[in-house]
């Protein structure tokens, strides 16, 4: 028998998601619990502590209580939800980000699932702050735009279901207009900065695929560094990665449009250093599934790394 899995709130997107990565992946034995028995807390405590490894699709209030539930000190688990993102002794679900955080979470006992949006903007960001390109005081904005299934089963029906009053027909709407978004405490922490970014998301009428930007005015950064450098660290952090690849410049200087479903249905993330000389400016892009490398692609890269298995098993 495999690594024994237990998905608790496999009924959700991500959850759903997940299960499907794992089926037929014979280094695995998946529980799953009946309809009745998700919603008995006996029946899934039973399951956590029986677990090797728990992934965690739930939301904040509910994956903190399955956390108190577990009992067996064996227990391993990864969070898809919000809820221990920033929190300490918790390891970052994202190896590739910072150095030594594949070994990290290959021992670890707790590692929380990055944030679709986070995963673009910390890609980005975090190494350039850590290479000192971009001061840890520095104010940035970050924007881009996602596919409707980031906002789980309600904003789906909102776009899917027209016999639901939730109905809605427009093409593309900006959101999180108050500047609260949930993702903002671990863009802000993880990278390293000072204040938190202005973050201006945006849904599509499409399913999955997201863009994340971040501008940035060279000249107006300490040192003035040049478009080369920033690349020169982006493609240095990600060398030999199998899920993160960064443009060259002359690919990045011949696009004209990006697609933000071009990456869809894989765990992959692609990084672009657009710039103008003359004006001294670059737009930082990212561009990866909001549902692969964005949460479930994610969580199972993690799982595969914890279960001592090559990161790319399973994945595309």
């Amino acid at each position: 028998m495999g690594t024994k899995i237990f998905v608790d709130g496999a009924a959700g997107t991500t959850g759903l998601e997940i299960r499907e990565r794992l089926a037929g992946r014979h280094e695995f034995a998946v529980t799953q619990l009946s309809d009745s028995d998700r919603k008995d807390v006996r029946a899934r405590k039973k399951a956590l502590n029986e677990a090797d490894i728990v992934i965690l699709c739930l939301p904040d209030d509910a994956a903190r209580e399955s956390v108190s539930l577990i009992e067996n000190a064996a227990v391993r688990v990864i969070d898809a939800s919000t809820a221990h993102r920033v929190a300490e002794g918790w390891v970052f679900g994202f190896p590739e980000f910072e150095p030594g955080n594949y070994e990290a979470i290959a021992g670890a006992r707790r590692v929380t699932n990055p944030g679709c949006w986070s995963t673009g903007f910390l890609a980005l960001v975090r190494p350039l702050v850590r290479a000192g390109l971009i001061p840890a005081e520095t104010p940035l904005n970050a924007h881009g735009v996602s596919g409707y299934s980031g906002g789980g089963k309600t904003m789906i029906e909102e776009f899917e279901k027209k016999d639901s009053p939730a109905y809605v027909e427009t093409v593309a709407r900006a959101y999180a207009m108050q500047l609260g978004h949930k993702h903002v405490a671990e863009m802000t922490a993880r990278a390293g900065l000072q204040h938190p970014p202005v973050f201006m998301p945006s849904v599509g009428r499409y399913y999955r695929g997201m863009i994340v930007e971040v501008g940035l005015n060279l000249w107006a950064l300490k040192g003035s560094p040049a478009a080369v450098d920033l690349h020169a660290a982006l493609t240095d952090t990600y060398k030999g990665r199998p899920f993160v690849e960064v443009a060259s410049p002359p690919e990045a200087a011949g696009v004209k449009t990006l697609d933000a479903e071009m990456l869809k249905n894989t765990n992959k993330m692609k990084l672009y250093v657009f710039s103008n000389e003359k004006t001294k400016q670059v737009r930082l892009t990212a561009v990866l599934d909001n549902l692969g490398k964005g949460a479930s692609g994610a969580a199972v890269q993690s799982l595969n790394i914890m279960a001592g298995l090559s990161e790319t098993a399973g994945l595309v």
